[in-house]
Formats: structure tokens, C-alpha cells, sequence
């Protein structure tokens, strides 16, 4: 483990480092002052530091982690394969639970956003036993999304097709990074200073954009088919679950009741909040989301 520099100041209280893990090496930050641990996991194409606003109104409540997915951020980039098993959400959730479990965490609640919904859905399928709580932001599970596929999922949320393609996402974004994703500035505006640093670091690293592109591909393919075996297997989420989504982004638009989607998922009536914002609840809506995540928690049986 190696211990942050000085110029990562904006998670208060919090401490950095890189944690070696058998399978990849995380960037993780970590801080509070007791309660449940909780693990909070970031989207595409943000790091941890999209919750530096939610981890600084939890840190009183909660012991806090926040690290980067493998392949992100400052995260290693394990080579791949040909079916992208590397960048599976079997082997993201298999870091998490590793990552955990070496702090003597044995259960904890984990929050996931957009791509890190589907980890922490993986955690908790594969790992019950350390998972006393799950909520998800702005997802379905994957096969669910692609089961309902029609022209406006394909007009939407095209991305996920064109990632999965060898090389060709690799040069739109290498070719301009702020040109893909888009709005540089107001996105500063919305994430913070430091947040959008760690961010423009990664989108314009090769390395990161490559191995970001691997969770799509993997998303497509072998993440989809352990979905698949779930639902044959009739495997459903043991603990309770909360179910964040955003008036302002069209997940409602897509699926209705997209709570109604989840229920076949879990054992447990799902909890559901609706924020009045766009997709980056964490950024647009902290002190909404750290409310809700309190009170959820108290559902949570350690």
C-alpha cells in the first residue's frame, strides 16, 4: 500500500492509497467515524471522485470506501481476454469483496452507480454473506435492458453497441476526449475542481479508455449470461434494496416502473426514491442521496 500525495485534499478526513489485490491493484480512499462500513462504486467515465460530495455528508454515519473500478481511474488495467472476463462484474465484485473483507469488513452496505450498479448487483449474488444492503442508481440489470432492447433503448443508449466494437471507440474518444464526452466546463461546475481533475485525468489516459470500453464488452457478453443463470437458477438479492433513479434521465421513460423491474430480482420489497435531477445523482442531488442512504440503512441487519 502506498500512501496518497499531498495534492489530494478534497476528501476530508479520508485517507488514499493503492490496495494490491490478487486479481488487480485499486486506488481507494477511505474515512468516518464508525456505523456500517459502506462501499460506494462509480459509473462510466467517472472515478471515485464523483462521490466526494456524498462521502463527506456520510463520513459521520458510516465507515466510508470509495474506490476505483479496476480498469478506471488510477485502478491497474489487468490485461484481457477473449471473452473481456477480465472486466466482468464477477471479477469487479471479486476486488470488492477482497478489497473489503481485507479491512475485516464481514458486512457492509454497497452503493453503485450506473456501470458500478452492476458491480455491486454481481456482490451481491455472489458474496450474500458480506452484502447486508444494496443500493443501486440509475441501472437495471444488464440483461434486463437488453431483453427489453426496441428502437429508443438502441436510440438512447447506442453507446453500449459501439463500445463493444474492436478499436473503433478506442480512436473516436483518444481523438478528443472533451469532444466525446462533452460540456468540459459544466461538468467542472457540477463535479468540483478536484473531481473533474481525477476525471480528465482518466478519459485521457489510453490506458483507462481502453479498459473502460472492456466493461462494455464484457457487459454485453459474459456479464450478460451470468444474469441469465440467475434468473434459471431463481438467485435473487438476499438483503434489502433501494432503488435510486432520476426524474431528469430516462430510466422512467424506458421501463415505466423501473422499481416493478427489480422485484423479480430480490427477495425483499424494493425501496425507491426518485431525485429531481439528471443522471449524476451523486453530483447534482449529494445531500438528497446521503439522506436517503441514511434511512436506508436502518433496514440494513448487520
Amino acid at each position: 500500500m502506498s500512501e496518497a500525495s499531498s495534492e489530494d485534499r478534497f476528501f476530508s478526513g479520508f485517507s488514499a492509497q493503492h490496495v494490491a489485490l490478487s486479481g488487480a491493484t485499486l486506488w481507494c480512499r477511505s474515512g468516518g467515524a464508525g456505523g456500517l462500513p459502506l462501499l460506494l462504486l462509480h459509473g462510466h467515465p467517472r472515478t471515485h471522485a464523483t462521490w466526494h460530495a456524498v462521502a463527506a455528508r456520510l463520513q459521520g454515519d458510516f465507515q466510508v470506501i470509495c474506490p476505483d473500478l479496476r480498469g478506471y481511474g488510477r485502478s491497474s488495467k489487468p490485461p484481457t481476454d477473449a471473452e473481456h472476463a477480465p472486466y466482468s462484474k464477477r471479477a469487479m465484485a471479486r476486488d470488492m469483496a477482497e478489497l473489503m473483507t481485507s479491512r475485516g469488513h464481514r458486512r457492509f452496505i454497497v452503493a453503485g452507480h450506473d456501470r458500478g450498479a452492476y458491480v455491486a448487483l454481481r456482490l451481491a449474488l455472489d458474496h450474500p454473506e458480506l452484502v447486508c444492503g444494496l443500493v443501486i442508481l440509475e441501472a437495471v440489470p444488464i440483461s434486463e435492458a437488453l431483453g427489453r432492447c426496441d428502437a429508443r433503448f438502441a436510440q438512447r443508449w447506442w453507446h453500449w453497441f459501439f463500445f463493444a466494437q474492436p478499436d473503433k471507440p478506442e480512436a473516436a474518444i483518444n481523438a478528443d476526449p472533451n469532444a466525446w464526452y462533452g460540456a468540459p466546463e459544466r461538468k467542472r461546475q457540477q463535479m468540483g475542481d478536484e473531481a473533474f481533475e481525477d476525471y480528465q485525468r482518466a478519459i485521457h489516459d489510453p490506458a483507462t479508455v481502453s479498459a473502460m470500453l472492456e466493461d462494455y464488452r464484457a457487459g454485453l457478453g459474459v456479464d450478460r449470461e451470468h444474469e441469465l443463470a440467475d434468473v434459471r437458477a431463481g438467485r435473487q438479492v438476499a438483503c434489502p434494496m433501494l432503488l435510486g433513479w432520476a426524474s431528469g434521465d430516462d430510466l422512467g421513460e424506458l421501463y415505466g416502473k423501473p422499481a416493478a423491474v427489480w422485484a423479480r430480482w430480490c427477495a425483499h420489497p424494493v425501496q425507491e426514491v426518485v431525485f429531481d435531477c439528471g443522471h449524476h445523482i451523486a453530483e447534482e442531488r449529494a445531500p438528497e442521496l446521503a439522506q436517503a442512504i441514511v434511512a436506508f440503512a436502518a433496514h440494513c441487519a448487520d
